[in-house]
């Protein structure tokens, strides 16, 4: 039998599976990345506030270590490469990792790659089929950019450049991706094998940057800014990504043949002789389940509170005296730094979502595994169990939250030699979570009611990300604008604080959860 034997029905399955998750997350991004262009061109509208616009960016080591080398910010097409250049390479390597492990290691962790093994298929053939869909998704994202930026007015071979840099950098992180889920034996380590090389390339891109750009060629996130978009493109490194990609997939196919399945290269460390007195409650096993989980996003939304109190100080002298500042960063009635910080807070709560949405899609993970079955066969009731996941999901988004809220404060208090503004950019970053705990409440009202539907969730963030972050520029009515929960937060520190709003959010959120376990108590256990 041959190794990838039944590898073309692995891949029809793998691309069902995606059929809604790959074209959101697809979808936002060229959104952002159409959003930032049409922004650009109204903060720079002459030649005179984009001149005073590089002159503040190319003096800033905080923004360039942030985002990027800033290679040409005269055009449109170089400011969006520059915007977009590092977070959207993050944001590729992250869907990578994501798609990989779900159709790899998770499919061996919960023991359905035993069931398909047990069918004529090959030992290659999982990860070639989850291989090919992660790289047309990259594929997919850098066409889409590119017709995107094209439409825009910018230079075609600029949009090709900036498109294909972001593809070929997911494809590395897809090969990355690979190796670590043969050398994990867990998706937890596996994703934190990924995230930290993910992470380790963003810290070498932002150490070369700064410095004499040497270290910036150790990280294919550097590699993708080297190409150059709009700025006397360079097509080689995407050569190199290449090159990169085909040895890293070659080397995962080789550790696959090392192994047996569901095991990985490295044994995890034996546990405990007993378990902790905590773990047999269920907010404790749920918590010990997801603190892995709540550390990562936590320290993620720390460093990106980080980088959002670096600059802060920086907004006033970015935005000049564009007149269309307040249509960008809204109508607060902060100054321009605090509407920057509002505005910011806002898009890391929508990011923070994503937490929550994740602990309570665990419960979904729980019962189609079969794990859940035996639990409920002792004394343990739904009632108990759901409220350990919801809990956690809860009051774990609202610590996220947190935790930017305190990269800001902090960051913003050595920027400037002020630590007075922490409390307030601390509540700013938390007063959001009622907003997060109503998507987190629709989720489990599907897992409830539509338990099939469950990953709906996502597509209820997505939404509420659309609306909120695009729907003023796509001039959409104010009665649209408000199905979105964060349309109703106060926008801190540029408001005044409002107890009304996030009151009826938590009970929208309130009836939403309640409303998800008492169907989940109600409904019989689905595949």
């Amino acid at each position: 039998m041959s190794a990838l034997a039944g590898a073309r029905p692995l891949l029809a399955l793998a691309l069902r599976r995606e059929r809604v998750r790959i074209p959101v997350y697809v979808l936002l991004f060229v959104l952002l990345v159409a959003e930032t262009a049409a922004t650009s061109k109204q903060t720079y509208p002459t030649e005179a506030t984009r001149a005073a616009y590089v002159a503040t960016v190319e003096g800033n080591p905080g923004l360039i270590a942030m985002v990027g080398p800033p290679l040409d910010l005269t055009t449109v097409g170089g400011d969006v490469a520059w915007q977009i250049g590092g977070f959207g390479a993050a944001f590729v390597a992250l869907m990578s990792m994501f798609i990989v492990g779900r159709h790899t290691r998770a499919e061996e962790q919960n023991g359905r790659s035993e069931l398909i093994g047990a069918a004529p298929v090959g030992r290659f053939a999982p990860v070639t089929a989850a291989l090919i869909v992660v790289s047309a998704a990259q594929l997919l994202l850098g066409a889409l950019v590119a017709l995107a930026m094209i439409g825009a007015g910018t230079s075609a071979e600029g949009s090709l450049a900036l498109g294909a840099s972001l593809a070929g950098v997911g494809l590395v992180f897809a090969g990355i991706a690979a190796v670590a889920a043969q050398v994990s034996q867990g998706t937890s380590s596996m994703y934190g094998i990924t995230g930290g090389a993910i992470g380790a390339a963003y810290l070498l891109r932002a150490a070369g940057d700064v410095g004499d750009g040497m270290l910036s060629w150790l990280s294919p996130i550097g590699w993708g800014q080297q190409m150059r978009p709009y700025a006397g493109e360079r097509w080689w490194p995407l050569a190199l990504m290449l090159v990169a990609t085909v040895a890293l997939v070659w080397g995962a196919v080789a550790l696959r043949a090392r192994r047996d399945d569901g095991a990985g290269l490295l044994a995890p460390r034996p546990g405990p002789p007993a378990a902790a007195p905590r773990l047999t409650h269920p907010l404790g096993l749920a918590l010990r389940l997801q603190r892995g989980v709540l550390l990562g996003w936590s320290a993620g939304l720390f460093i990106s509170g980080v980088s959002i109190g670096l600059t802060g100080r920086d907004a006033k002298s970015l935005v000049g005296d564009s007149s269309e500042i307040s249509d960008i960063l809204g109508s607060g009635a902060g100054d321009i730094v605090d509407q920057y910080f509002a505005v910011s807070m806002l898009a890391m709560a929508l990011i923070g979502a994503g937490f929550g949405i994740q602990v309570a899609l665990r419960m979904r993970a729980e019962e189609t595994s079969g794990r859940l079955e035996p639990l409920l066969a002792t004394a343990l009731s739904r009632w108990a169990w759901s409220g350990a996941y919801v809990a956690v999901a809860m009051a774990g988004s609202a610590l996220v939250l947190a935790a930017n809220g305190v990269g800001t404060g902090v960051a913003d208090a050595i920027n400037s030699h002020d630590a007075s503004q922490l409390p307030r950019l601390i509540a700013a970053g938390v007063v959001p979570a009622p907003a997060v705990w109503v998507v987190i409440g629709a989720t489990v009202a599907l897992f409830g009611f539509l338990p099939r539907a469950a990953a709906g969730g996502w597509g209820v963030l997505g939404a509420c990300a659309l609306l909120t972050l695009f729907g003023p520029l796509l001039g959409l009515p104010d009665w649209v604008l408000d199905l979105s929960p964060f349309q109703h937060v106060p926008q801190l520190p540029a408001a005044e604080f409002a107890a009304g709003p996030l009151l009826v959010l938590c009970a929208v959120a309130a009836v939403l959860t309640a409303a998800g376990m008492a169907a989940f108590r109600r409904r019989d256990l689905a595949p």
